[in-house]
């Protein structure tokens, strides 16, 4: 496997500690220092701290992208049960160390509460991620064969974002099984339908 870039290595410092402490509480001289990085190696690649946030934001929808759909696709579930691995791999992060590191909340909602302004860049990109994962489910409900597959992704999406949150909040994965279960149930449902 071929070596990171050093932008590689920039961004996975900023991700690491974004992610962990959020935007503002992180100055740039900490990244470098964590990710042992020279000033002329940030410079060199991004010409401020927002056009960093940015890559890092575009760096880590790629991962929980990545991750999330391999969950969805690799699930052992029955066809109508698969879109609750959503839930399944939520758990397993929040429980644990996984390929995304250690479980800190959503970086996305971090960065929408901390860049509120809905016409900021970083704002936008947090938006799109959140699309772009929206996206994913929506594939995944297709997938599974439901009809209507937009709006039961839509509840997917809204019991997966507050169970994330909750999780966060309280440190526990208990909102995630209650999140499972009331998906569960609307999938049921939606076969009755």
């Amino acid at each position: 496997m071929p070596r990171p870039s050093r932008r590689d290595d920039v961004v996975d410092s900023a991700v690491k500690l974004f992610a962990e402490e959020g935007f503002h509480a992180v100055g740039i001289d900490r990244i470098l220092s964590e990710g042992g990085l020279a000033k002329m190696t940030l410079y060199r690649h991004f010409d401020s701290k927002q056009a960093l946030i940015l890559a890092s934001l575009d760096a880590r929808n790629r991962q929980i992208l990545a991750w999330f759909g391999r969950k969805l696709a690799e699930s052992n579930l029955p066809p109508p049960d698969r879109p609750l691995a959503l839930f399944d791999a939520l758990e397993e992060w929040i429980g644990g160390e996984t390929e995304l590191g250690p479980f800190n909340g959503c970086m996305f909602v971090r960065a929408a509460g901390e860049f509120p302004d809905l016409a900021d860049p970083i704002h936008k990109a947090a938006a799109e991620a959140k699309e772009n994962l929206r996206a994913t489910i929506v594939s995944a409900v297709e997938l599974a064969g439901y009809l209507e597959a937009e709006d039961l992704a839509g509840e997917l999406m809204v019991l997966k974002e507050g169970a994330t949150v909750l999780a966060q909040i309280h440190g526990s994965a208990e909102p995630v099984q209650h999140a499972r279960r009331t998906a569960r149930a609307r999938l049921r449902a939606w076969l009755r339908a």
